[in-house]
Protein backbone atom coordinates (compact mmCIF):
# COMPACT_ATOMS: atom_id res chain seq x y z
CA UNK A 1 0.00 0.00 0.00
CA UNK A 2 2.80 2.40 0.86
CA UNK A 3 4.50 1.70 -2.45
CA UNK A 4 1.39 2.61 -4.36
CA UNK A 5 1.01 6.03 -2.75
CA UNK A 6 3.83 7.78 -4.65
CA UNK A 7 2.29 6.64 -7.92
CA UNK A 8 -1.23 7.73 -6.95
CA UNK A 9 -0.22 11.15 -5.58
CA UNK A 10 0.58 12.78 -8.96
CA UNK A 11 -2.69 11.51 -10.38
CA UNK A 12 -4.58 12.93 -7.42
CA UNK A 13 -2.81 16.27 -7.78
CA UNK A 14 -3.60 16.29 -11.49
CA UNK A 15 -7.26 15.65 -10.79
CA UNK A 16 -7.33 18.48 -8.28
CA UNK A 17 -5.67 20.77 -10.83
CA UNK A 18 -8.16 19.85 -13.55
CA UNK A 19 -11.00 20.30 -11.09
CA UNK A 20 -9.66 23.72 -10.14
CA UNK A 21 -9.55 24.82 -13.79
CA UNK A 22 -13.04 23.38 -14.31
CA UNK A 23 -14.35 25.44 -11.38
CA UNK A 24 -12.78 28.56 -12.82
CA UNK A 25 -14.32 27.96 -16.25
CA UNK A 26 -17.70 27.23 -14.70
CA UNK A 27 -17.48 30.40 -12.58
CA UNK A 28 -16.54 32.44 -15.63
CA UNK A 29 -19.44 31.06 -17.67
CA UNK A 30 -21.96 31.79 -14.92
CA UNK A 31 -20.56 35.30 -14.53
CA UNK A 32 -20.89 35.86 -18.28
CA UNK A 33 -24.49 34.66 -18.12
CA UNK A 34 -25.33 37.04 -15.25
CA UNK A 35 -23.57 39.92 -16.99
CA UNK A 36 -25.44 39.11 -20.19
CA UNK A 37 -28.82 39.42 -18.47
CA UNK A 38 -27.85 42.79 -16.99
CA UNK A 39 -26.40 43.84 -20.34
CA UNK A 40 -29.67 43.08 -22.13
CA UNK A 41 -31.60 45.27 -19.70
CA UNK A 42 -29.07 48.10 -20.03
CA UNK A 43 -29.14 47.79 -23.83
CA UNK A 44 -32.94 48.01 -23.84
CA UNK A 45 -32.88 51.18 -21.75
CA UNK A 46 -30.12 52.76 -23.83
CA UNK A 47 -31.77 51.99 -27.18
CA UNK A 48 -35.19 53.22 -26.05
CA UNK A 49 -33.75 56.36 -24.47
CA UNK A 50 -31.59 57.18 -27.50
CA UNK A 51 -34.53 56.64 -29.87
CA UNK A 52 -36.83 58.85 -27.80
CA UNK A 53 -34.38 61.77 -27.47
CA UNK A 54 -36.13 63.90 -30.15
CA UNK A 55 -39.45 63.83 -28.29
CA UNK A 56 -37.71 64.31 -24.94
CA UNK A 57 -35.98 67.41 -26.28
CA UNK A 58 -39.20 68.68 -27.89
CA UNK A 59 -41.66 68.12 -25.04
CA UNK A 60 -39.59 67.36 -21.98
CA UNK A 61 -41.66 66.43 -18.94
CA UNK A 62 -44.91 67.44 -20.68
CA UNK A 63 -45.03 63.94 -22.14
CA UNK A 64 -45.74 62.55 -18.66
CA UNK A 65 -48.79 64.70 -17.85
CA UNK A 66 -50.30 65.62 -21.21
CA UNK A 67 -53.69 63.98 -21.75
CA UNK A 68 -53.81 64.21 -25.55
CA UNK A 69 -52.17 62.15 -28.29
CA UNK A 70 -52.39 64.12 -31.56
CA UNK A 71 -49.62 63.40 -34.08
CA UNK A 72 -50.82 66.12 -36.49
CA UNK A 73 -50.48 68.76 -33.79
CA UNK A 74 -47.24 67.26 -32.46
CA UNK A 75 -48.95 66.79 -29.08
CA UNK A 76 -48.04 63.57 -27.32
CA UNK A 77 -49.09 62.57 -23.83
CA UNK A 78 -48.81 59.22 -22.08
CA UNK A 79 -51.56 59.81 -19.48
CA UNK A 80 -54.50 58.04 -21.25
CA UNK A 81 -52.43 54.97 -21.99
CA UNK A 82 -50.77 54.79 -18.57
CA UNK A 83 -54.21 54.92 -16.94
CA UNK A 84 -55.51 52.27 -19.34
CA UNK A 85 -52.54 50.01 -18.59
CA UNK A 86 -52.76 50.31 -14.82
CA UNK A 87 -56.56 50.10 -14.75
CA UNK A 88 -56.86 46.95 -16.85
CA UNK A 89 -54.01 45.26 -14.98
CA UNK A 90 -55.47 46.12 -11.56
CA UNK A 91 -58.95 44.83 -12.46
CA UNK A 92 -57.44 41.71 -14.00
CA UNK A 93 -55.61 40.95 -10.75
CA UNK A 94 -58.75 41.60 -8.68
CA UNK A 95 -60.46 38.89 -10.72
CA UNK A 96 -57.53 36.52 -11.11
CA UNK A 97 -56.08 36.39 -7.58
CA UNK A 98 -59.10 34.83 -5.81
CA UNK A 99 -59.64 32.36 -8.66
CA UNK A 100 -55.96 31.39 -8.78
CA UNK A 101 -55.48 30.96 -5.04
CA UNK A 102 -58.75 29.05 -4.77
CA UNK A 103 -57.67 26.72 -7.58
CA UNK A 104 -54.26 26.22 -5.98
CA UNK A 105 -55.84 25.41 -2.59
CA UNK A 106 -58.19 22.90 -4.21
CA UNK A 107 -55.39 21.19 -6.13
CA UNK A 108 -53.08 20.91 -3.13
CA UNK A 109 -55.50 20.34 -0.25
CA UNK A 110 -58.75 18.81 -1.49
CA UNK A 111 -58.47 17.38 -5.00
CA UNK A 112 -58.35 13.58 -5.35
CA UNK A 113 -55.00 12.21 -6.40
CA UNK A 114 -56.33 11.00 -9.75
CA UNK A 115 -57.62 14.51 -10.56
CA UNK A 116 -54.76 16.61 -9.26
CA UNK A 117 -52.17 15.95 -11.96
CA UNK A 118 -54.48 16.21 -15.03
CA UNK A 119 -55.87 19.54 -13.81
CA UNK A 120 -52.36 20.83 -13.10
CA UNK A 121 -51.33 19.89 -16.64
CA UNK A 122 -54.33 21.73 -18.07
CA UNK A 123 -53.38 24.83 -16.08
CA UNK A 124 -49.85 24.71 -17.48
CA UNK A 125 -51.20 24.30 -21.01
CA UNK A 126 -53.39 27.37 -20.55
CA UNK A 127 -50.28 29.38 -19.67
CA UNK A 128 -48.70 28.33 -22.96
CA UNK A 129 -51.55 29.46 -25.23
CA UNK A 130 -50.46 32.42 -27.43
CA UNK A 131 -51.97 35.75 -26.48
CA UNK A 132 -53.42 36.31 -29.95
CA UNK A 133 -55.56 33.19 -29.45
CA UNK A 134 -56.95 34.66 -26.23
CA UNK A 135 -57.58 37.88 -28.12
CA UNK A 136 -59.53 36.20 -30.91
CA UNK A 137 -61.50 34.19 -28.38
CA UNK A 138 -62.31 37.39 -26.52
CA UNK A 139 -63.36 39.16 -29.71
CA UNK A 140 -65.56 36.36 -31.03
CA UNK A 141 -66.97 34.84 -27.83
CA UNK A 142 -66.51 37.20 -24.89
CA UNK A 143 -67.40 40.54 -26.52
CA UNK A 144 -70.98 39.47 -27.46
CA UNK A 145 -71.51 37.98 -24.00
CA UNK A 146 -70.36 41.18 -22.33
CA UNK A 147 -72.39 43.39 -24.68
CA UNK A 148 -75.73 41.61 -24.41
CA UNK A 149 -75.62 39.75 -21.08
CA UNK A 150 -73.07 41.01 -18.55
CA UNK A 151 -72.79 44.75 -19.22
CA UNK A 152 -76.56 45.47 -19.09
CA UNK A 153 -76.83 43.75 -15.71
CA UNK A 154 -73.85 45.63 -14.33
CA UNK A 155 -75.26 48.91 -15.68
CA UNK A 156 -78.63 48.32 -14.02
CA UNK A 157 -77.23 47.18 -10.68
CA UNK A 158 -74.05 49.25 -10.31
CA UNK A 159 -74.54 52.07 -12.80
CA UNK A 160 -75.07 54.53 -9.91
CA UNK A 161 -71.39 54.12 -8.92
CA UNK A 162 -70.16 55.68 -12.16
CA UNK A 163 -67.86 52.74 -12.84
CA UNK A 164 -70.48 51.00 -15.01
CA UNK A 165 -72.08 53.92 -16.79
CA UNK A 166 -72.24 54.89 -20.42
CA UNK A 167 -72.87 52.98 -23.61
CA UNK A 168 -71.84 49.34 -23.45
CA UNK A 169 -70.70 47.75 -26.72
CA UNK A 170 -68.43 45.00 -25.39
CA UNK A 171 -65.22 46.53 -26.73
CA UNK A 172 -64.12 48.29 -23.58
CA UNK A 173 -61.81 48.35 -20.57
CA UNK A 174 -63.85 45.77 -18.66
CA UNK A 175 -63.68 43.18 -21.44
CA UNK A 176 -59.93 43.72 -21.81
CA UNK A 177 -59.54 43.27 -18.05
CA UNK A 178 -61.50 40.00 -18.11
CA UNK A 179 -59.32 38.66 -20.94
CA UNK A 180 -56.19 39.68 -19.02
CA UNK A 181 -57.47 37.97 -15.88
CA UNK A 182 -58.01 34.73 -17.81
CA UNK A 183 -54.47 34.98 -19.14
CA UNK A 184 -52.92 35.58 -15.72
CA UNK A 185 -54.84 32.87 -13.83
CA UNK A 186 -52.65 29.97 -15.10
CA UNK A 187 -49.41 31.70 -14.11
CA UNK A 188 -50.55 32.63 -10.60
CA UNK A 189 -52.21 29.24 -10.07
CA UNK A 190 -49.17 27.19 -11.13
CA UNK A 191 -46.70 29.08 -8.94
CA UNK A 192 -49.08 29.22 -5.95
CA UNK A 193 -49.70 25.47 -6.26
CA UNK A 194 -45.98 24.70 -6.24
CA UNK A 195 -45.50 26.92 -3.19
CA UNK A 196 -48.33 25.22 -1.30
CA UNK A 197 -47.01 21.78 -2.25
CA UNK A 198 -43.72 22.75 -0.60
CA UNK A 199 -45.36 23.29 2.79
CA UNK A 200 -44.00 20.61 5.18
CA UNK A 201 -46.51 17.91 5.96
CA UNK A 202 -45.55 18.10 9.63
CA UNK A 203 -46.76 21.69 9.78
CA UNK A 204 -50.23 20.75 8.53
CA UNK A 205 -50.40 17.68 10.76
CA UNK A 206 -49.49 19.79 13.78
CA UNK A 207 -52.39 22.15 13.04
CA UNK A 208 -54.78 19.20 12.59
CA UNK A 209 -53.63 17.64 15.86
CA UNK A 210 -54.58 20.86 17.63
CA UNK A 211 -58.13 20.53 16.33
CA UNK A 212 -57.92 22.93 13.37
CA UNK A 213 -60.51 22.61 10.60
CA UNK A 214 -59.57 22.38 6.93
CA UNK A 215 -60.12 26.12 6.52
CA UNK A 216 -57.99 26.90 9.59
CA UNK A 217 -55.20 24.61 8.38
CA UNK A 218 -55.20 26.38 5.03
CA UNK A 219 -55.39 29.86 6.55
CA UNK A 220 -52.95 29.42 9.42
CA UNK A 221 -50.49 26.77 8.20
CA UNK A 222 -50.47 26.63 4.41
CA UNK A 223 -51.00 30.17 3.13
CA UNK A 224 -48.55 31.91 5.55
CA UNK A 225 -45.82 29.42 4.64
CA UNK A 226 -46.49 29.73 0.88
CA UNK A 227 -47.03 33.50 0.97
CA UNK A 228 -43.72 34.28 -0.70
CA UNK A 229 -44.44 32.02 -3.65
CA UNK A 230 -47.97 33.37 -3.97
CA UNK A 231 -46.66 36.94 -4.12
CA UNK A 232 -44.09 35.89 -6.72
CA UNK A 233 -46.87 34.37 -8.83
CA UNK A 234 -48.96 37.54 -8.53
CA UNK A 235 -45.97 39.65 -9.60
CA UNK A 236 -45.38 37.46 -12.65
CA UNK A 237 -49.07 37.66 -13.50
CA UNK A 238 -48.98 41.44 -13.14
CA UNK A 239 -45.94 41.59 -15.40
CA UNK A 240 -47.81 39.69 -18.09
CA UNK A 241 -50.86 41.92 -17.70
CA UNK A 242 -48.84 45.14 -17.93
CA UNK A 243 -47.05 44.13 -21.11
CA UNK A 244 -49.82 42.20 -22.88
CA UNK A 245 -50.36 43.49 -26.41
CA UNK A 246 -52.39 41.53 -28.96
CA UNK A 247 -55.17 40.23 -26.72
CA UNK A 248 -55.82 43.71 -25.32
CA UNK A 249 -55.58 45.36 -28.73
CA UNK A 250 -58.38 43.19 -30.08
CA UNK A 251 -60.93 43.89 -27.33
CA UNK A 252 -60.23 47.28 -25.70
CA UNK A 253 -61.57 49.48 -28.50
CA UNK A 254 -58.29 51.37 -29.14
CA UNK A 255 -59.48 54.90 -28.37
CA UNK A 256 -56.86 57.47 -27.37
CA UNK A 257 -58.88 58.79 -24.45
CA UNK A 258 -58.87 58.53 -20.68
CA UNK A 259 -61.46 55.90 -19.64
CA UNK A 260 -64.33 57.49 -17.72
CA UNK A 261 -65.88 54.14 -16.76
CA UNK A 262 -65.24 50.44 -17.26
CA UNK A 263 -67.55 50.56 -20.30
CA UNK A 264 -65.32 53.18 -21.95
CA UNK A 265 -63.08 52.30 -24.84
CA UNK A 266 -59.42 52.92 -24.18
CA UNK A 267 -55.93 51.85 -24.95
CA UNK A 268 -52.87 50.61 -23.09
CA UNK A 269 -49.28 51.55 -23.74
CA UNK A 270 -48.60 48.18 -25.36
CA UNK A 271 -51.65 48.39 -27.64
CA UNK A 272 -50.73 51.96 -28.62
CA UNK A 273 -47.28 50.80 -29.75
CA UNK A 274 -48.75 47.85 -31.64
CA UNK A 275 -51.32 49.99 -33.42
CA UNK A 276 -49.16 52.97 -34.36
CA UNK A 277 -45.62 51.68 -34.75
CA UNK A 278 -45.90 50.92 -38.48
CA UNK A 279 -48.23 53.84 -39.24
CA UNK A 280 -46.27 56.86 -38.08
CA UNK A 281 -47.87 60.02 -39.38
CA UNK A 282 -45.21 62.56 -38.30
CA UNK A 283 -41.44 62.40 -37.69
CA UNK A 284 -41.91 62.77 -33.94
CA UNK A 285 -44.40 59.91 -33.56
CA UNK A 286 -41.78 57.14 -33.62
CA UNK A 287 -39.68 58.78 -30.87
CA UNK A 288 -42.91 59.28 -28.89
CA UNK A 289 -43.72 55.58 -29.20
CA UNK A 290 -40.20 54.69 -28.10
CA UNK A 291 -40.55 56.94 -25.06
CA UNK A 292 -43.87 55.23 -24.30
CA UNK A 293 -42.06 51.88 -24.45
CA UNK A 294 -39.39 53.24 -22.11
CA UNK A 295 -42.09 54.43 -19.72
CA UNK A 296 -43.72 50.97 -19.77
CA UNK A 297 -40.37 49.34 -19.04
CA UNK A 298 -39.82 51.69 -16.10
CA UNK A 299 -43.31 50.93 -14.72
CA UNK A 300 -42.67 47.20 -14.98
CA UNK A 301 -39.30 47.48 -13.24
CA UNK A 302 -40.78 49.67 -10.50
CA UNK A 303 -43.62 47.21 -9.86
CA UNK A 304 -41.17 44.32 -9.61
CA UNK A 305 -38.87 46.24 -7.27
CA UNK A 306 -41.76 47.15 -4.96
CA UNK A 307 -43.03 43.57 -5.02
CA UNK A 308 -39.55 42.26 -4.15
CA UNK A 309 -39.37 44.73 -1.28
CA UNK A 310 -42.75 43.61 0.04
CA UNK A 311 -41.71 39.98 -0.30
CA UNK A 312 -38.46 40.64 1.58
CA UNK A 313 -40.43 42.25 4.41
CA UNK A 314 -42.77 39.26 4.58
CA UNK A 315 -39.86 36.84 4.66
CA UNK A 316 -38.10 38.85 7.36
CA UNK A 317 -41.28 38.94 9.43
CA UNK A 318 -41.74 35.19 9.08
CA UNK A 319 -38.12 34.57 10.12
CA UNK A 320 -38.61 36.75 13.23
CA UNK A 321 -41.84 34.93 14.04
CA UNK A 322 -40.13 31.55 13.67
CA UNK A 323 -37.47 32.60 16.18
Amino acid sequence: MTRGNPFRAPSSRKRRKVSKWGDRIFLALTAVGAAGVIGILVALVVVLYHGSLPIINALGIKFLYTQTWNPYGNVYGIVPFAIGTLLTSAIALLIAIPLSIGAAIFLTQHAPTWLREPVAQVVQLLAAIPSVVYGFWGLIVLVPIMRYDVDPILANVLGWTGWFSGRHIGLDVLTASVVLSIMTVPTITAISKDSMMAVPRSQKEAAISLGATDWEVTRRAVIPYARGGIIAGVVLGLGRALGETMAVTLVIGNANVIPTSLFSQGQTIASLIANDFFEQETPLELPALLEAALFLLIITLAVNIVARWILARFEAGRAVGAE
